[in-house]
């Protein structure tokens, strides 16, 4: 994910001063350059490193951190602060018009995703803002483009205004709005043409389109695998064209992240959404104070409250949690748990959302996680009906059925049955009001889902290795 490594280097750098009872230049010098040898490895621009390290220093040797009674906590927050100045003092959101038809036109270079970002904004549009959305295909260079689109809206189910690629793009838009006026459309996203570089060609037609549509945005996508060109590239498109807001797509590659930490301060157009991933649903609103949180390893429970809230069947928890306290939960319960679960996505990316859990989301294998999950939903469903609601009925020769039907040992089987007793000795626990010791050392020794650590089982496999030389 991007800003992994300038996070984990940000928490060394500021566990060495945590640790000092006393905050004086020398400590703090030693702080920061570790701070600004950190920055510039993620690529953010020298000038902005520059200035974040001055405006920090000025910040943190006032008298009122130095005389504080954990001067490690004051300084802290003040790079908190300051990264949450460099992203954005507030979130940027679309210009919606009061009344009347919104228009907003995406902008980019070839493979920067836009097509994919024109539809990911759609289907927030349309889902959590409640807006009547129509897409039109003005890249009428690439006849993929059109074709890609058109998948993209069958699939949120947003309409597509296309006339192919033999009617130029002003004519499309033209045409376009009459036809969103008719159908009582409130948002049109245009669709324009990317080149792989900036040229005048380019740069001619965006003018053209943008003197004609008027549009309320213009939305620039830029690669966060790129580093700083995201900086040349915003530069460049809001002198032509004056771009009001970024969305950065690849957020969840190996990317760096400097140019997002750059791009603020040094163009002044915000950064509006974040795409972290492939699917039409990865698109987050971007949270300045947000982001600022999650580089800095403090989480972001908001963001997954939110998502919880979004993904999650809320009927499927109350029922769940109902079973869980009346002792009656049962394979069905768990086979719901683990679609519930899918749903939520990287369990890794949970759990970095979550302060203080940084370190056991880098011990999460999430592509053994799926894996594992997969073969439990294997196994209950070569469960009979009457199997799923009670768990205690399954003996040898069921158990050796259900082996054979889901193509697993009976070894799989009796995990997944105490699972299931360790989730009954938690609803008893809940039910008495009183911890039960020996439950809760069962839990521990039966170690809940598989793949929650990339160590996991690796102890065992040293004990019997060494068995075998003996």
């Amino acid at each position: 994910m991007a800003f992994e490594s300038l996070s984990d280097r940000l928490s060394k750098a500021f566990k060495n001063i945590s640790g000092q009872g006393k905050l004086t230049e020398k400590n703090m010098n030693e702080m920061l350059k570790e701070v600004r040898m950190s920055l510039l490895e993620a690529d953010v621009n020298y000038t902005v490193v520059k200035d974040f390290i001055a405006n920090v220093k000025e910040k943190a040797m006032g008298q009122e951190v130095m005389d504080s009674l954990n001067p490690g906590q004051m300084v802290v927050k003040i790079v908190r602060d300051e990264l949450q100045t460099l992203l954005g003092t507030s979130d940027a959101r679309i210009n919606f018009k009061k009344t009347g038809i919104t228009t907003v036109m995406m902008v980019g270079l070839q493979g920067t995703g836009k097509t994919t970002a024109s539809a990911k904004i759609a289907k927030y549009c349309k889902e959590k803002l409640a807006k009547r959305v129509l897409l039109v295909a003005c890249d009428v260079i690439r006849p993929a483009a059109i074709e890609q689109l058109k998948t993209l809206g069958k699939s949120i189910d947003v309409e597509v205004y296309s006339l192919g690629t033999e009617v130029g793009a002003l004519q499309t838009a033209r045409k376009a709005m009459d036809y969103a006026k008719d159908r009582q459309k409130d948002l049109v996203i245009f669709d324009t043409a990317g080149r792989l570089h900036i040229d005048d060609e380019l740069m001619k037609e965006l003018q053209d389109m943008k003197s004609y549509v008027g549009p309320d945005d213009i939305l620039l996508t830029v690669d966060a695998m790129t580093g700083q060109d995201i900086v040349t590239v915003a530069k460049e498109f809001n002198d032509q064209l004056s771009i009001t807001g970024l969305v950065v797509t690849k957020m969840d590659g190996d990317a760096r992240g400097g140019g997002l930490l750059s791009v603020r301060s040094i163009t002044n157009v915000p950064v509006l959404f974040v795409s972290s991933g492939e699917k039409v649903e990865d698109l987050e609103a971007f949270h300045p104070d947000r982001m600022a949180n999650r580089i800095l390893g403090m989480g972001d429970v908001v963001s997954l409250v939110e998502q919880a809230e979004e993904k999650l069947d809320m009927e499927i928890q109350k029922q769940t949690a109902k079973n869980l306290m009346s002792g009656t939960f049962n394979f069905n319960d768990l086979l719901n748990q683990y679609d519930e679960i899918t749903k939520m996505g990287s369990m890794q990316k949970m759990l970095k959302m979550i302060p203080g859990m940084n370190k056991m989301a880098q011990n999460v294998d999430d592509e053994l996680m799926n894996k594992n999950l997969k073969k439990s939903r294997a196994i209950i469903q070569s469960m009979t009906p009457y199997e799923r609601e009670n768990p205690g009925c399954l003996k040898a020769s069921r158990k050796n059925r259900i082996a054979k039907g889901a193509g697993v040992k009976v070894m799989e089987i009796n995990k997944l049955i105490n699972q299931i007793e360790q989730m009954q000795s938690v609803s008893k626990m809940l039910k008495n009001g009183v911890p039960n010791m020996n439950a809760l050392q069962n839990m521990q020794r039966g170690g809940g889902l598989q793949g929650m650590s990339k160590h996991s089982g690796s102890k065992k496999a040293k004990k019997s290795k060494k068995k075998k030389k003996k």
